[in-house]
Formats: C-alpha cells, structure tokens, sequence
C-alpha cells in the first residue's frame, strides 16, 4: 500500500470513529451533577464521558512521553560500546589451505 492510501485509510477511519463519538453524545443526553475537587457543575453524560476519556488519554500520554525521555537520556548517558579488536571476528580455515 503506498504512503497515501495509508493516509487516507487513516483519516476515513478517524472520520468514522467521530461520527460514532457524535452519535454516543447525542444520545447520552441527560443531565448528570459531575464533582470534581470540590467544583459541581452539570452537563451532559455524554459529554462528561468524552471529557474523562480524553483526560485519561493526556494522562496516558504524558506517563508515555516521560518514559520515552527517560529512555532518550539513558541511552545519550551511556558509553557506546567500542567495537572488540579485530581478533575477536574468527575466522574458519579453509579446508587444504
């Protein structure tokens, strides 16, 4: 498949999971209380379950940005390895020689 048929299998896919997240908010409607560190507020089911999913997804996102970090100055940290000397490659005798 080339790079933009990927593309546009992507983005027909992101199309098609919006319109399903715009229909789950529509019909989820009802007006619930929603408490969060002492702050009330009141707004839609749907809309409180779309904000919780995309606050749990920040929260996975930056746990995995700060461990791709910690890999990045790990790996900058350590010595690269020097490569062994040449008598460490062996090489097998050829046969009669």
């Amino acid at each position: 498949m080339t790079r933009a048929g990927m593309i546009w299998v992507a983005v027909s896919a992101g199309l098609i999971l919006l319109v399903l997240l715009i229909i789950f908010i529509l019909q989820n409607q009802d007006r619930v209380t929603v408490q969060y560190l002492g702050v009330a507020g009141e707004l839609s089911l749907g809309m409180a379950l779309f904000i919780a999913a995309v606050a749990g997804g920040i929260l996975v996102a930056i746990a995995g940005a700060a461990r791709i970090l910690q890999l990045r100055s790990q790996r900058h940290q350590r010595p690269l390895a020097s490569p062994g000397p040449a008598s460490t490659v062996r090489h097998e005798p050829t046969p009669g020689a």
